[in-house]
């Protein structure tokens, strides 16, 4: 199965990014996924079942311990070869 991450993370900064978001970066351009898009105001990426979830573990325990207050992800199936 595939899957499809989005979030942010806040609280915002539109001077320089915060450490939460830097972590939540870190995260996911580490891991093994695909199709990854990382901008100022939400990020998604792809890749299969246990590659994505556990980048989201990841990135919630980080992005938290780097001073997010709150985390928003959407994590949808989506179908094989399909954006």
């Amino acid at each position: 199965m595939r899957l499809r991450v989005e979030f942010t993370t806040e609280p915002f900064d539109l001077d320089e990014a915060p450490a939460h978001a830097v972590a939540a970066r870190e995260v996911i351009e580490a891991a093994d996924l695909d199709a990854v898009d990382v901008g100022p105001f939400g990020n998604t990426a792809e890749g299969g079942s246990d590659a994505v979830l556990a980048a989201v573990d990841d990135l919630l325990r980080k992005s938290l311990g780097a001073g997010a207050t709150r985390i928003t992800l959407q994590v949808n199936v989506i179908e094989e070869g399909g954006a």
